[in-house]
C-alpha cells in the first residue's frame, strides 16, 4: 500500500464504493475497509496520506481511535463522518482532533472539497482540549441541514476565544447557542455572565457592564462589580446588543479596542479578560444605515457571524423538538402525552412567529391542560391560531391581491404610522431600496442555486455589482445538496 493513499473506513459498503469511485476519478489512491482495527493497522505500518472514517463502527467509536492516530501520527489529518448529527457529536469530532467533521447524509461534492483543503493544508499543532463530559446534555436540539451547518461551525469555535454574533428571531435559542460555546469552550471552567441589553435603564447600562465606585453618582453607597469584571476567565453574553445606546456603545468599542476599562468615577484600569458573544434579533447593517448604531462596533462584534434559523426554515426538527419538551414536562411532574403524527403534521402547517420559544409554550399548555394521552390534529388546531396556518388558500394571499406596489405602499404607510407626533430617521429612500434589494437578490440567488452568474443574468446585474451588493447587504450564500450519499 502506498503512504499517499486516503484511508476510507466505513461499515457501509455503498459508502465505501461511492467514495473510492468519486475520489478514484480525480486521480486519488483509495483503499477502503470496514473496521477500525484494519484502519489502526494501516495507520500504525506509517500508511495513507489522509482518513476519512464513519465515527460508529462495528468493532470501535472512531471518537476513541482519532487521539491515538494523533499520538502517533500528528501530521495526519483525519475526516469523521456521522449519522449522529447532534451537537455533541460535532464538538467531540473536534475536542478529539479532526480535522473537519461532516453529517450523514452527506454531499459529496462538499466532502471532496474537503479533501482538498485538509490535503492542501499545512497542519498545525492542535491545541490540547478537554474532554467533553459524556453525560452532559445536548443544548441544542435538531438535526436539519440548517442545524448542521451551525453545529459545525460551533464545533470549530470551542477551541478559541473569537468574538461571536448571533442573530435571529426572539425564539430561536440564541443564548443556547451562548451557552454552548462556553460551556463546550476552553473557559468553561470561568463564569457565563450575561447581560440583556434592553432589559436595562440606559442610564444604568455603563454602570451594568463596568461597574462603579463609591460616590459615583446618586445611589452609589459602595462599589459594584460590573460584567466584564464578573465575567473575568470566562464568556460575557451581550444580549440585544442592538438595544445598546449610542453612549455605552462607544464605551464598549473602547473596551475591545484596549483591552481594558475603569469602573464609573474609577481612576485605574482593570483588564477585560473573558469572550464577548452577542446576539440580537434586529438587522445591524440597518440600524447603522439609520445612524444608531457604530459600524466600527459593530465590525468589531461580527468577527464570527452566527445565524439562528427561525423555525419555519427547519421544520423537519419539529417532532424531535417536541419529543425533547415532552420529556421535560414529564420529568417536571406533568403527565406523559404523545402527539399523534398527524398532530405533528399540523404543527408544520403552521408560521411560528415566536419560534422555538413558542413551541416550547405549547407543549407545556398541552400537557397541563388536557387530560387525554394522545394529542390529536383537533387539539392543535384549537391552541393554535387559524390565521397564520401556511394553507394553500392562504400563502402569499397578499401578493396576489394587490401587487407588489400596494405591498410596498402598505409597508411605508405602516411606517410612518408608527412615528406618529415625530418623523422617521433621515434616509428613508436608502433604507426603503435596501428593504427591498435585500429578498430580491437573495431569493434570485435561491433559486439559481447560489449561481452568481445566472443570478446576475436575471436581475440585469453585472457581476461585479451584484458581488458589491452581495457583500453590502450581508447576504449568505447558500447551495442546495444535490449529490448526496
Amino acid at each position: 500500500m502506498s503512504d499517499s493513499a486516503i484511508l476510507v473506513a466505513d461499515d457501509d459498503r455503498s459508502i465505501r464504493q461511492v467514495l473510492s469511485q468519486a475520489l478514484g476519478r480525480l486521480g486519488y489512491e483509495v483503499r477502503a475497509t470496514s473496521n477500525a482495527a484494519t484502519l489502526w493497522q494501516w495507520v500504525s505500518n506509517g500508511e495513507g496520506r489522509l482518513v476519512i472514517t464513519d465515527v460508529i463502527m462495528p468493532d470501535e467509536n472512531a471518537l476513541d481511535l482519532i487521539p491515538r492516530i494523533q499520538n502517533i501520527r500528528p501530521d495526519l489529518k483525519v475526516i469523521a463522518m456521522s449519522a449522529q448529527n447532534t451537537l455533541l457529536t460535532a464538538v467531540r469530532a473536534n475536542e478529539r482532533g479532526a480535522f473537519e467533521y461532516l453529517p450523514k447524509p452527506f454531499d459529496l461534492n462538499e466532502l471532496i472539497s474537503v479533501v482538498d483543503r485538509a490535503l492542501s493544508e499545512v497542519k498545525t499543532d492542535p491545541l490540547r482540549r478537554k474532554k467533553a463530559d459524556p453525560t452532559d446534555e445536548l443544548p441544542l436540539i435538531g438535526r436539519s441541514n440548517a442545524m448542521q451547518e451551525i453545529y459545525r461551525l460551533m464545533a470549530r469555535l470551542m477551541a478559541t476565544d473569537l468574538t461571536v454574533l448571533i442573530t435571529g428571531e426572539s425564539g430561536t435559542g440564541k443564548e443556547l447557542v451562548a451557552r454552548a460555546l462556553h460551556d463546550y469552550g476552553s473557559r468553561k471552567e470561568g463564569p457565563f455572565v450575561a447581560i440583556n441589553m434592553a432589559a436595562i435603564p440606559r442610564e444604568l447600562i455603563e454602570s451594568e457592564l463596568f461597574g462603579h465606585e463609591r460616590g459615583a453618582f446618586t445611589g452609589a453607597v459602595g462599589r459594584y462589580a460590573g460584567r466584564f469584571e464578573q465575567a473575568n476567565g470566562g464568556t460575557l453574553f451581550l444580549d440585544e446588543i442592538g438595544d445598546m445606546p449610542m453612549e455605552a456603545q462607544t464605551r464598549l468599542l473602547r473596551v475591545l479596542q484596549e483591552g481594558e476599562f475603569t469602573t464609573v468615577g474609577g481612576r485605574t484600569a482593570l483588564s477585560a479578560n473573558a469572550r464577548i458573544v452577542a446576539a440580537t434579533h434586529r438587522d445591524l447593517n440597518t440600524l447603522v444605515r439609520e445612524g444608531v448604531f457604530r459600524e466600527d462596533l459593530y465590525y468589531r462584534l461580527n468577527v464570527v457571524p452566527i445565524r439562528l434559523p427561525p423555525l419555519r426554515e427547519r421544520l423537519e426538527d419539529i417532532p424531535e423538538l417536541v419529543r425533547h419538551f415532552l420529556q421535560q414536562t414529564n420529568a417536571e411532574g406533568l403527565p406523559e402525552k404523545v402527539l399523534e403524527h398527524r398532530a405533528i403534521e399540523r404543527l408544520k402547517q403552521y408560521h411560528w412567529p415566536g419560534n422555538i420559544r413558542e413551541l416550547e409554550n405549547l407543549v407545556r399548555r398541552l400537557s397541563a391542560l388536557y387530560a387525554e394521552e394522545t394529542v390529536r390534529e383537533d387539539t392543535i388546531e384549537r391552541e393554535l391560531p387559524i390565521g397564520q396556518m401556511d394553507t394553500p388558500s392562504s400563502v402569499n394571499s397578499d401578493t396576489r391581491d394587490g401587487g407588489l406596489s400596494d405591498a410596498v405602499a402598505s409597508h411605508i404607510e405602516a411606517y410612518f404610522n408608527a412615528h406618529r407626533g415625530g418623523t422617521p430617521p433621515s434616509g428613508l429612500y436608502e433604507r426603503i431600496l435596501h428593504e427591498v434589494e435585500r429578498p430580491l437578490i437573495s431569493l434570485t440567488l435561491d433559486v439559481t442555486n447560489g449561481n452568481q452568474i445566472k443570478a446576475s443574468t436575471i436581475l440585469g446585474l453585472n457581476r461585479n455589482t451584484l458581488r458589491k451588493k452581495i457583500r453590502i447587504l450581508d447576504i449568505p450564500i447558500t447551495r442546495k445538496k444535490t449529490d448526496s450519499v
